[in-house]
């Protein structure tokens, strides 16, 4: 069923406040924090109104123009407080802010309104065996450098490393790490410290678990504790086949190995041609695995006819480029007829064919789970009603679909999170629109 996100941003807009109460806010915000600590200047407005987005081409033809009121940049817990008593007293719509890497419109105001952009509160706090507890504008970059000098690395982390761990937990799901540890929901979270207009909460464990891939519609992660693994020395591989079973068959026999890779990645031909990657028409099986597991792996990949093309002890940065959401960004920039979903499911592996023959020009990228192979399916786009009923059939045969055309909220812990946005945000102004009606 193709989203009505013409309506539903209507319907949002509705809630743009009036310019005396963008003007009362503007210099309440200035006299509490500081006149550095907050924008009305247009282009920082639009800087602050974007994200990724643009890599769908529905969200593309109907994400609004208008870009936020104000822009506050606050540099403490206490400041987002503040910022966020004073909207909620005028009324005015909030959307909070990372580095805006997400690609579902999650930062994007649809009501205008106050954008806080959380990027200047970068502080790791504290660590210890297993943890680490950061601000919420602290990038994996920092998060990463903190926990490695002390003989740890992140749990999960996104490839997109700029981002923000507040980012991530509001608007992301898993990454380079989600073999071993899974989803952010599955225990990466141990702590969050959330600003809501009805006051701050703490919250622990399960506690946590409405607030992760929220968009800040029910509170804003100010601080995080997440979990941290023993350091591990890991070396980029890279391989090919002639067949995608044999590409897989040596991907799940990695997903089951102990200690588990950090990445797995596979791309059909179509798709390794546009990196580009020396495959030669072949299909790409990348990974970043432990440093005593090479000699496996290319016997593994031998085994199953495949080549080994490259080990590398100093790639793990660039295979993280060819993986999740980073294939979409890299496959549109060659192109940009290209549109993704993000699929699952164990059809992808046992008829990737029938998954293929759904959408025109269909090509498979597959990252590996603790649970097995997820991924994108990217396809030409030709029109919206082509691409939901494409799906529908994909859903019929069993494939799981997330689709990234919609900013709108889903999944299973959507009514968790639809009674928390109730009790801590009475008024429906914490990033309107983002909750289904």
């Amino acid at each position: 069923m193709i989203p009505q996100l013409e309506v539903v941003a209507a319907r949002a807009a509705r809630l743009a406040p009036p310019p005396h109460a963008v003007a009362s806010l503007a210099a309440d915000l200035r006299r509490e924090l500081g006149a550095d600590r907050v924008s009305t200047v247009e282009s920082a407005r639009r800087a602050a109104s974007n994200d990724y987005a643009h890599l769908s081409p529905v969200l593309s033809a109907v994400l609004p123009a208008k870009a936020a009121d104000v822009v506050v940049y606050p540099r403490s817990a206490e400041e987002l407080r503040a910022a966020v008593a004073l909207a909620y007293e005028h009324a005015v719509p909030i959307v909070p802010r990372g580095k805006g890497t997400g690609n579902y419109g999650q930062a994007v105001p649809l009501a205008a309104g106050l954008v806080i952009d959380l990027s200047g509160m970068d502080s790791v706090l504290e660590m210890g065996e297993g943890w680490i507890r950061a601000e919420a504008g602290t990038s994996f970059v920092a998060l990463e450098a903190a926990a490695k000098r002390v003989g740890q690395e992140v749990a999960m982390l996104p490839t997109t490393v700029g981002s923000t761990i507040g980012g991530f937990l509001a608007g992301g799901a898993g990454g380079m790490g989600s073999i071993e540890h899974g989803w952010l929901w599955e225990g990466f979270a141990l702590t969050l410290d959330v600003v809501t207009p009805m006051g701050p909460l703490t919250l622990h464990g399960a506690q946590c678990v409405p607030y992760l891939h929220a968009y800040g519609v029910n509170g804003i992660i100010a601080v995080a504790t997440v979990r941290l693994a023993p350091l591990r020395s890991r070396t980029a591989v890279m391989a090919s086949y002639e067949s995608f079973e044999a590409a897989v068959h040596t991907g799940q026999r990695l997903l089951e190995r102990r200690p588990a890779p950090r990445l797995v990645s596979i791309d059909d031909p179509g798709l390794a041609a546009l990196y580009p990657l020396p495959t030669e028409g072949r299909y790409s099986l990348r990974a970043a695995v432990d440093d005593s597991a090479v000699d496996d792996f290319r016997a593994a990949v031998e085994a199953d006819g495949g080549r080994v093309d490259s080990v590398d002890p100093d790639g793990i940065g660039y295979l993280s480029t060819l993986a999740f959401n980073h294939v979409t960004l890299r496959a549109r920039k060659v192109r940009p007829d290209l549109c993704h979903l993000q699929v699952g499911g164990d059809v992808l592996v046992r008829d990737p064919d029938a998954v293929r023959s759904v959408l025109p020009g269909s090509l498979l990228h597959l990252d590996g789970f603790r649970h097995g192979f997820g991924g994108l399916l990217l396809s030409s786009f030709q029109d919206t009603r082509t691409l939901y009923d494409g799906i529908d059939q994909l859903r019929e045969m069993g494939v799981f679909v997330v689709d990234p055309h919609t900013w709108m909220l889903g999944g299973q812990a959507l009514p968790a999170i639809r009674e928390t946005a109730v009790t801590n945000d009475p008024k429906g102004l914490l990033n309107p629109g983002k909750l289904p009606a």
